[in-house]
């Protein structure tokens, strides 16, 4: 008797042992499956800033050497006003003089 209590004893450690492994490899499993999922959003976000930053430089380069033509159009403008409203004024001055 002493020896089948020996034996159950032993096969009970053994499945204790077995079902401890079982829940270890479950948790090992989780923790590789969530690993796995990070390391997708870590790639993707990844991609997403070096898109981001190549259309960022391109942006930058175009309107480096891409001319300004509103700016000239504005200078031009300005100055025509100008002489005209001042060569309004020298008339108005000199007709009441």
């Amino acid at each position: 008797m002493n020896r089948l209590d020996a034996m159950s004893k032993e096969a009970m450690s053994k499945l204790e042992d077995l079902m401890n492994s079982s829940r270890v490899n479950e948790l090992l499993h989780k923790r590789e499956q969530e690993e796995k999922k990070k390391n997708c959003i870590l790639w993707i976000l990844a991609i997403m800033g070096a898109v981001a930053a190549v259309a960022g430089i391109a942006y930058t380069v175009y309107r480096f050497f891409t001319p300004d033509y509103l700016e000239d159009f504005e200078d031009d403008f300005d100055d025509d006003f100008d002489d005209d409203f001042f060569e309004d004024e020298k008339s108005e001055a000199s007709s009441e003089d």
